[in-house]
Protein backbone atom coordinates (compact mmCIF):
# COMPACT_ATOMS: atom_id res chain seq x y z
CA UNK A 1 0.00 0.00 0.00
CA UNK A 2 2.73 2.52 0.98
CA UNK A 3 3.58 2.77 -2.41
CA UNK A 4 0.28 3.98 -3.81
CA UNK A 5 -0.62 6.46 -1.02
CA UNK A 6 0.00 9.92 -2.54
CA UNK A 7 -1.43 11.87 0.63
CA UNK A 8 -2.96 11.85 4.34
CA UNK A 9 -5.37 13.86 6.23
CA UNK A 10 -4.11 13.07 9.95
CA UNK A 11 -5.73 14.26 13.38
CA UNK A 12 -2.93 14.90 15.57
CA UNK A 13 -2.63 14.05 19.08
CA UNK A 14 -3.40 17.76 19.88
CA UNK A 15 -6.27 17.95 17.78
CA UNK A 16 -4.95 19.93 14.92
CA UNK A 17 -5.83 18.63 11.18
CA UNK A 18 -2.59 18.09 9.52
CA UNK A 19 -2.67 17.54 5.57
CA UNK A 20 0.66 15.87 4.04
CA UNK A 21 0.58 16.02 0.47
CA UNK A 22 -0.95 18.44 -2.51
CA UNK A 23 -2.15 17.40 -5.73
CA UNK A 24 1.45 17.98 -7.21
CA UNK A 25 2.66 14.44 -9.03
CA UNK A 26 5.91 15.01 -6.59
CA UNK A 27 7.85 17.42 -4.25
CA UNK A 28 10.71 17.96 -2.84
CA UNK A 29 9.19 20.35 -0.30
CA UNK A 30 10.48 19.40 3.41
CA UNK A 31 10.13 15.62 5.12
CA UNK A 32 7.94 13.27 3.68
CA UNK A 33 5.21 13.23 5.94
CA UNK A 34 2.66 11.05 4.16
CA UNK A 35 5.48 7.51 4.79
CA UNK A 36 6.23 8.81 8.32
CA UNK A 37 2.52 8.71 9.19
CA UNK A 38 1.56 6.23 7.09
CA UNK A 39 4.63 3.98 8.55
CA UNK A 40 3.85 4.78 11.78
CA UNK A 41 1.04 2.22 12.80
CA UNK A 42 -1.50 5.02 14.55
CA UNK A 43 1.06 5.99 16.71
CA UNK A 44 1.65 9.52 15.64
CA UNK A 45 -1.81 10.52 14.60
CA UNK A 46 -5.18 9.37 13.34
CA UNK A 47 -5.32 9.27 9.68
CA UNK A 48 -8.75 10.42 8.49
CA UNK A 49 -8.54 10.80 4.73
CA UNK A 50 -6.50 9.05 2.11
CA UNK A 51 -5.36 9.94 -1.61
CA UNK A 52 -4.51 6.84 -3.66
CA UNK A 53 -2.64 6.11 -6.51
CA UNK A 54 -4.87 4.57 -9.12
CA UNK A 55 -4.06 1.88 -11.89
CA UNK A 56 -5.57 1.12 -14.70
CA UNK A 57 -7.00 -2.61 -15.05
CA UNK A 58 -4.45 -4.90 -17.78
CA UNK A 59 -5.95 -5.37 -21.00
CA UNK A 60 -5.44 -9.49 -20.10
CA UNK A 61 -4.01 -11.20 -16.75
CA UNK A 62 -2.89 -14.51 -16.61
CA UNK A 63 -2.16 -16.74 -13.88
CA UNK A 64 -1.01 -20.13 -12.28
CA UNK A 65 0.65 -22.52 -10.08
CA UNK A 66 4.29 -24.69 -10.90
CA UNK A 67 5.16 -27.59 -8.29
CA UNK A 68 8.61 -27.62 -7.22
CA UNK A 69 10.76 -30.56 -5.48
CA UNK A 70 12.14 -28.45 -2.76
CA UNK A 71 11.36 -25.54 -0.78
CA UNK A 72 14.76 -23.91 -2.09
CA UNK A 73 14.37 -24.93 -5.56
CA UNK A 74 10.54 -22.18 -5.44
CA UNK A 75 13.01 -19.35 -3.72
CA UNK A 76 15.30 -19.93 -6.24
CA UNK A 77 12.92 -20.24 -9.41
CA UNK A 78 11.72 -16.75 -7.80
CA UNK A 79 14.48 -15.19 -7.11
CA UNK A 80 15.59 -15.98 -11.00
CA UNK A 81 12.20 -14.54 -12.63
CA UNK A 82 12.60 -11.04 -10.61
CA UNK A 83 16.28 -10.83 -11.16
CA UNK A 84 15.83 -11.47 -15.08
CA UNK A 85 13.24 -8.87 -15.26
CA UNK A 86 9.89 -10.44 -15.79
CA UNK A 87 7.51 -7.97 -14.76
CA UNK A 88 5.07 -10.89 -12.24
CA UNK A 89 2.59 -8.97 -10.76
CA UNK A 90 2.03 -11.18 -7.86
CA UNK A 91 4.37 -14.28 -7.01
CA UNK A 92 3.56 -16.45 -3.63
CA UNK A 93 5.21 -19.54 -2.33
CA UNK A 94 3.31 -22.17 -0.24
CA UNK A 95 5.58 -25.25 1.42
CA UNK A 96 3.98 -28.27 1.19
CA UNK A 97 2.69 -28.24 4.63
CA UNK A 98 0.31 -25.47 3.76
CA UNK A 99 -0.81 -27.23 0.49
CA UNK A 100 -1.89 -29.94 2.79
CA UNK A 101 -3.60 -27.35 4.75
CA UNK A 102 -5.48 -25.53 1.80
CA UNK A 103 -6.48 -29.36 0.76
CA UNK A 104 -7.92 -30.34 3.68
CA UNK A 105 -10.04 -27.12 4.08
CA UNK A 106 -10.91 -26.49 0.24
CA UNK A 107 -11.90 -29.75 -0.56
CA UNK A 108 -8.48 -29.46 -3.32
CA UNK A 109 -6.56 -32.07 -5.05
CA UNK A 110 -3.51 -30.20 -5.36
CA UNK A 111 0.12 -32.18 -5.06
CA UNK A 112 1.71 -31.47 -1.86
CA UNK A 113 4.65 -29.91 -2.86
CA UNK A 114 6.15 -26.80 -2.25
CA UNK A 115 4.59 -24.40 -5.25
CA UNK A 116 4.26 -20.76 -6.53
CA UNK A 117 1.32 -19.08 -7.42
CA UNK A 118 1.71 -16.30 -10.29
CA UNK A 119 -0.04 -13.81 -12.07
CA UNK A 120 1.12 -11.45 -14.86
CA UNK A 121 -0.53 -8.24 -16.30
CA UNK A 122 0.04 -7.12 -19.95
CA UNK A 123 -1.27 -7.29 -23.09
CA UNK A 124 -2.35 -10.70 -24.55
CA UNK A 125 0.75 -11.39 -26.41
CA UNK A 126 2.78 -9.95 -23.15
CA UNK A 127 1.35 -12.50 -20.63
CA UNK A 128 1.73 -15.29 -22.84
CA UNK A 129 5.57 -14.51 -23.23
CA UNK A 130 5.81 -14.05 -19.87
CA UNK A 131 4.45 -17.27 -18.68
CA UNK A 132 6.91 -19.46 -21.38
CA UNK A 133 9.57 -17.45 -19.78
CA UNK A 134 8.65 -18.25 -16.44
CA UNK A 135 8.17 -22.00 -17.66
CA UNK A 136 11.56 -22.13 -19.21
CA UNK A 137 12.99 -20.79 -15.82
CA UNK A 138 11.21 -23.30 -13.59
CA UNK A 139 12.59 -26.08 -15.76
CA UNK A 140 15.98 -25.47 -14.24
CA UNK A 141 15.23 -26.07 -11.18
CA UNK A 142 13.10 -29.07 -11.83
CA UNK A 143 9.67 -27.35 -11.76
CA UNK A 144 6.68 -29.13 -13.13
CA UNK A 145 4.65 -27.78 -16.07
CA UNK A 146 3.76 -24.16 -15.30
CA UNK A 147 -0.36 -24.70 -15.64
CA UNK A 148 -1.70 -20.78 -16.50
CA UNK A 149 -4.77 -19.45 -17.65
CA UNK A 150 -5.85 -16.49 -18.58
CA UNK A 151 -10.30 -17.14 -17.98
CA UNK A 152 -11.25 -15.15 -14.61
CA UNK A 153 -13.00 -18.23 -12.90
CA UNK A 154 -9.49 -20.07 -12.93
CA UNK A 155 -7.80 -17.24 -11.88
CA UNK A 156 -10.33 -16.44 -8.85
CA UNK A 157 -10.40 -20.76 -8.12
CA UNK A 158 -6.54 -20.24 -7.86
CA UNK A 159 -5.82 -16.79 -5.64
CA UNK A 160 -9.33 -17.99 -3.35
CA UNK A 161 -6.89 -20.96 -2.34
CA UNK A 162 -4.41 -18.31 -1.15
CA UNK A 163 -6.91 -15.71 0.21
CA UNK A 164 -8.34 -18.57 2.22
CA UNK A 165 -5.70 -19.52 3.92
CA UNK A 166 -5.70 -18.07 7.38
CA UNK A 167 -9.29 -19.74 7.64
CA UNK A 168 -7.84 -23.81 6.45
CA UNK A 169 -4.83 -22.88 9.28
CA UNK A 170 -7.30 -22.25 11.69
CA UNK A 171 -9.95 -24.69 10.56
CA UNK A 172 -6.72 -27.85 10.39
CA UNK A 173 -5.84 -28.21 13.85
CA UNK A 174 -9.24 -27.51 16.03
CA UNK A 175 -8.68 -25.52 19.01
CA UNK A 176 -5.18 -24.43 18.31
CA UNK A 177 -4.30 -20.34 18.12
CA UNK A 178 -2.72 -19.52 14.61
CA UNK A 179 0.41 -17.22 16.23
CA UNK A 180 1.54 -15.71 12.86
CA UNK A 181 5.04 -14.08 12.73
CA UNK A 182 6.73 -12.61 9.64
CA UNK A 183 10.34 -11.14 8.07
CA UNK A 184 11.66 -9.83 5.06
CA UNK A 185 14.89 -10.99 4.04
CA UNK A 186 16.97 -9.74 0.67
CA UNK A 187 15.95 -12.01 -2.09
CA UNK A 188 19.41 -13.18 -2.71
CA UNK A 189 19.28 -14.92 1.29
CA UNK A 190 15.57 -15.91 0.66
CA UNK A 191 16.15 -19.67 -0.26
CA UNK A 192 19.15 -19.90 2.48
CA UNK A 193 16.53 -18.12 5.55
CA UNK A 194 13.61 -20.34 4.51
CA UNK A 195 15.05 -23.21 4.41
CA UNK A 196 17.01 -23.00 7.72
CA UNK A 197 13.57 -21.78 9.05
CA UNK A 198 11.69 -25.02 7.82
CA UNK A 199 14.36 -27.23 9.55
CA UNK A 200 14.16 -24.94 12.92
CA UNK A 201 10.60 -25.37 12.82
CA UNK A 202 11.00 -29.44 12.77
CA UNK A 203 13.36 -29.86 15.23
CA UNK A 204 11.38 -28.07 17.24
CA UNK A 205 8.29 -30.63 16.47
CA UNK A 206 6.30 -27.80 15.50
CA UNK A 207 3.38 -27.50 12.39
CA UNK A 208 3.90 -24.36 11.42
CA UNK A 209 3.27 -24.04 7.52
CA UNK A 210 5.14 -21.35 5.35
CA UNK A 211 3.85 -18.75 2.77
CA UNK A 212 5.88 -15.60 0.91
CA UNK A 213 5.43 -12.96 -0.85
CA UNK A 214 8.89 -14.25 -2.21
CA UNK A 215 9.40 -11.19 -5.33
CA UNK A 216 10.11 -8.93 -2.29
CA UNK A 217 11.93 -11.73 -0.12
CA UNK A 218 8.91 -11.21 2.76
CA UNK A 219 7.26 -14.92 4.02
CA UNK A 220 5.07 -15.69 7.13
CA UNK A 221 5.04 -18.17 9.38
CA UNK A 222 1.90 -19.53 11.00
CA UNK A 223 2.44 -21.85 13.92
CA UNK A 224 -0.53 -24.08 15.07
CA UNK A 225 -0.46 -23.58 19.19
CA UNK A 226 -2.38 -25.31 21.53
CA UNK A 227 -1.99 -22.30 24.17
CA UNK A 228 -2.63 -24.60 27.29
CA UNK A 229 0.49 -26.46 26.48
CA UNK A 230 3.15 -23.92 28.13
CA UNK A 231 5.46 -25.83 26.83
CA UNK A 232 4.54 -25.81 23.24
CA UNK A 233 3.80 -22.31 23.78
CA UNK A 234 7.73 -22.48 24.80
CA UNK A 235 8.68 -23.73 21.37
CA UNK A 236 6.96 -21.83 19.42
CA UNK A 237 8.13 -18.64 21.11
CA UNK A 238 11.57 -19.75 20.75
CA UNK A 239 11.53 -20.72 17.26
CA UNK A 240 10.08 -17.02 16.65
CA UNK A 241 13.08 -15.24 18.15
CA UNK A 242 15.45 -17.66 16.16
CA UNK A 243 13.47 -16.76 12.65
CA UNK A 244 13.75 -12.98 13.89
CA UNK A 245 17.51 -13.35 14.95
CA UNK A 246 17.99 -14.95 11.77
CA UNK A 247 16.59 -12.55 9.52
CA UNK A 248 18.84 -9.72 11.04
CA UNK A 249 21.73 -11.92 10.62
CA UNK A 250 20.96 -11.78 6.94
CA UNK A 251 20.36 -7.86 6.93
CA UNK A 252 16.93 -8.43 7.00
CA UNK A 253 14.19 -6.79 9.19
CA UNK A 254 12.33 -8.81 12.04
CA UNK A 255 8.81 -7.81 9.89
CA UNK A 256 8.44 -7.14 6.66
CA UNK A 257 4.34 -6.38 7.04
CA UNK A 258 3.14 -7.19 10.21
CA UNK A 259 4.18 -4.28 12.02
CA UNK A 260 6.20 -4.17 15.67
CA UNK A 261 3.56 -4.40 17.95
CA UNK A 262 4.48 -5.58 21.21
CA UNK A 263 5.96 -9.03 20.43
CA UNK A 264 9.04 -7.70 18.95
CA UNK A 265 10.12 -3.91 20.40
CA UNK A 266 13.20 -5.66 21.58
CA UNK A 267 14.19 -6.05 18.16
CA UNK A 268 14.05 -2.18 16.80
CA UNK A 269 17.49 -1.85 18.25
CA UNK A 270 19.44 -4.71 16.96
CA UNK A 271 18.16 -3.68 13.84
CA UNK A 272 18.04 -0.65 13.77
CA UNK A 273 20.72 0.97 16.43
CA UNK A 274 20.27 2.91 19.45
CA UNK A 275 20.48 6.38 17.17
CA UNK A 276 17.78 5.45 15.16
CA UNK A 277 15.79 4.62 18.12
CA UNK A 278 16.62 7.30 19.72
CA UNK A 279 15.40 9.63 16.78
CA UNK A 280 12.59 7.56 16.74
CA UNK A 281 11.13 8.27 20.41
CA UNK A 282 12.26 12.17 19.62
CA UNK A 283 9.54 12.57 16.67
CA UNK A 284 7.04 9.98 19.10
CA UNK A 285 7.13 12.95 21.72
CA UNK A 286 7.34 15.77 19.67
CA UNK A 287 4.14 14.74 18.09
CA UNK A 288 2.47 13.23 21.07
CA UNK A 289 4.09 14.10 24.16
CA UNK A 290 1.67 12.41 26.16
CA UNK A 291 1.72 9.55 24.55
CA UNK A 292 -2.41 8.87 23.82
CA UNK A 293 -1.73 7.65 20.14
CA UNK A 294 -2.03 4.05 20.38
CA UNK A 295 -0.42 3.66 23.57
CA UNK A 296 2.57 0.42 23.93
CA UNK A 297 2.96 0.38 19.77
CA UNK A 298 6.86 0.25 18.55
CA UNK A 299 8.48 2.06 21.75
Amino acid sequence: MRDNVLALKVVLASGEVMTTSRRARKSSTGYDLTRLIFGAEGTLGVITELTLKLHGIPEEISAGFCVFPSIKACCDAAVMAVQTGIPIARVELLDEVQVRVCNAYSKLNIPESPMLFLEFHGTSAGVAEQSKRFGEIARQFDGGAFQWSIKSEDRNRLWQTRHDVHWALGAYRPGAKVVVTDVCVPISRLAECVTETKRDIDQSRLLAPIVGHVGDGNFHASILVMMDDHEEVKRAKGCIERLTERALAMEGTCTGEHGIGQGKKHFLEPEHGSTTLEATRAIKHALDPDHIMNPGKIL
